[in-house]
Formats: structure tokens, C-alpha cells, sequence
């Protein structure tokens, strides 16, 4: 099996190439490990290889905040800059000076 180097960590800020959200990453899968419902519900021309690594993210758009499931090749780094007001981003993380987040300690591993 390839060994695959996720390109973004936990505590990051990104948002969805395709879909108007953006979230923090709380964890990584190195390869898809979601439900074949989950896989089946994307539809075919969109749907991404399962080869690569997937992202939970505590992510919000203008309407809601959720969790979401996601490729890499969907994400890309958010440079905007913008608070994020999911309420459970700052359950599990602390925000540096700098604005990257980091996992509290009782949710370190």
C-alpha cells in the first residue's frame, strides 16, 4: 500500500473549492473510511477518488455550522482571515496569537 502524506494537519483553516463552507480540521483519515451510503450520495461526476486523504472538519457556512467529511483534492488552504463562530472549534481547540489552532491538552493524544 502507497504511503500518502496528508497535505493539511489538524487545527487548520480551510474551506471547499466547489461548496461554500470552511471549517477546522479535527481529524484525518489517511484514505476514505466513511459508509458506501455516504460514498454513493456523491454524485458521480463529482464524486472524489478514495485514494487520498478525507478531513473531518467542524465547518460552517452562512446558515449553519456542522460537521463535515471531505477529499483533500476539495479543500485548499482559507487565507481570509475571518473568525469562524462554530461554538465547538473552541471546545476542542485553543487559538494562538498567530491564528492557527491547536488541540486543547485534554484532547491531545
Amino acid at each position: 500500500m502507497k504511503e500518502r502524506i496528508a497535505k493539511f494537519s489538524i487545527g487548520e483553516v480551510v474551506r471547499h473549492k466547489v461548496f461554500p463552507f470552511r471549517g477546522v480540521i479535527f481529524d484525518v483519515d489517511p484514505e476514505f473510511a466513511n459508509t458506501e451510503e455516504w460514498w454513493n450520495s456523491i454524485p458521480a461526476e463529482v464524486r472524489p477518488s478514495r485514494d487520498q486523504p478525507f478531513y473531518h472538519l467542524l465547518a460552517e457556512n452562512d446558515e449553519s455550522e456542522y460537521v463535515a467529511y471531505v477529499s483533500e483534492q476539495n479543500l485548499m488552504n482559507d487565507e481570509s482571515g475571518t473568525p469562524l463562530r462554530n461554538p465547538q472549534i473552541y471546545q476542542i481547540f485553543d487559538q494562538a496569537p498567530s491564528g492557527q489552532f491547536k488541540p486543547k491538552m485534554s484532547f491531545a493524544h
